[in-house]
């Protein structure tokens, strides 16, 4: 059976599942799983099947409002887009009594916050179908999901690969070292990091969190809980943006010139210099440029004009691009969630693909422990 009629197969069985549990559910599917074509046919089904008024699409990001609206022209059911309101979760939750015949919440995990579910507590809907590749890895927000909208299908990512519903993918990490200066300020920085979480102990990362806020902490307490969180940003900055990684990145690079190339970085700051180092290679894409120049950025890499996209967490969510085969992550963080959909960038099926992606750690440092986590459930894993 072709790939098309295998995944198309899959999604009618999602939303069959959706529909027999009165519309109202989550699909947690593998990126590239074919999502957003399961919320199209909900709201077609909502608005052109049971006679329905509106929908209203929930996205994270500005961007993704434009790709959720293309996805109405890409599956020909543009008959009721004038029906139809996407809205980003940070706007939507203002909103104070409004009806909806359906409501598709895409990558709800971002959609979970306490300011973010007003929407829900302030507004009805007759359907809810919610979507994700990662639900959350808080057990509070796993259980707000599943009282909002239970599960109703599930795929893992490895999942979609052993079925054909994407490209399999490869993962190599690459261990590096700090250059002697930057091995001595993380060292000095973790033994600070060591002595505030010593303070702070037997709950250290729960403790810190509310100490600060707290009328109740002495004064001794509030400052290590402070320097505990400074230590940890510290410490994290000199792994994302550890000199040895540009090398590293450069020689990846121009071994594979004739790849398209996605490139993950742990600082904006860091992620230009990445860029900057194989001018005229890349194109720059995060949130401190422009709209305007994000979507040039954008479409410079998949009609071929570069061959490198550098970002940081903009292209981490739902993002299409097909064409990328190669992905270089620099920057990592304590949330495994996050590798699960930087993979996802890479393995939209096409014929023979694989996706491939070098991930630049430090040894022996925080980052290390982060990717072992990371993953740690992902097959095609190899440590180099």
């Amino acid at each position: 059976m072709e790939m098309h009629k295998i995944k198309d197969k899959e999604q009618r069985l999602a939303l069959n599942n959706w529909a027999s549990n009165d519309c109202n559910g989550s699909i947690i599917a593998g990126t590239g799983f074919g999502k957003s074509r399961c919320g199209v046919m909900a709201v077609d089904f909502a608005l052109n099947r049971c006679g329905g008024e509106n929908a209203l699409v929930l996205v994270p990001t500005i961007q993704l409002q434009d790709q959720f609206k293309e996805e109405f022209d890409k599956w020909e059911c543009t008959d009721c887009l004038d029906r139809v309101e996407v809205m980003c979760y940070q706007s939507a939750y203002k909103l104070r009594g409004k009806h909806y015949d359906i409501v598709i919440c895409d990558e709800i995990h971002l959609g979970l916050s306490d300011k973010y579910k007003r929407f829900f507590q302030n507004n009805t809907y007759n359907k809810l179908l919610c979507m994700t590749a990662t639900p959350p890895e808080e057990p509070r927000y796993r259980i707000d999901l599943f009282k909002l909208a239970p599960t109703v299908y599930e795929i893992s990512l490895d999942e979609c690969v052993a079925r054909g519903l994407v490209a399999p993918y490869e993962i190599y990490c690459m261990p590096l070292e700090l250059t002697d200066k930057e091995r001595t300020e993380y060292k000095r920085i973790n033994n600070l990091f060591i002595s505030h979480k010593m303070a702070l102990e037997p709950n250290a990362f729960d403790f810190a969190r509310t100490a600060l806020k707290s009328p109740n902490v002495s004064y001794e307490l509030k400052a290590h809980a402070a320097g505990f969180y400074k230590t940890i940003r510290e410490r994290k900055t000199i792994v994302d943006t550890a000199y040895n990684k540009i090398d590293k990145f450069k020689e990846i690079v121009y071994s594979n010139l004739d790849k398209k190339i996605i490139t993950f970085g742990g600082l904006n700051v860091f992620t230009d210099k990445l860029a900057e180092s194989v001018t005229p290679l890349a194109e720059v894409y995060h949130s401190k440029i422009s709209g305007k120049k994000r979507k040039e950025a954008l479409r410079r890499f998949k009609e071929g004009e570069v061959n490198v996209l550098c970002s940081t967490k903009a292209l981490n969510q739902g993002f299409d691009i097909p064409n990328a085969n190669l992905g270089i992550i620099c920057g990592l963080t304590s949330k495994s969630l996050s590798m699960i959909q930087r993979v996802g960038r890479l393995i939209r099926w096409e014929e023979g693909k694989t996706g491939k992606i070098y991930v630049l750690y430090i040894k022996d440092s925080q980052e290390e422990k982060w990717l072992k986590n990371a993953v740690y459930d992902l097959k095609g894993v190899k440590w180099l």
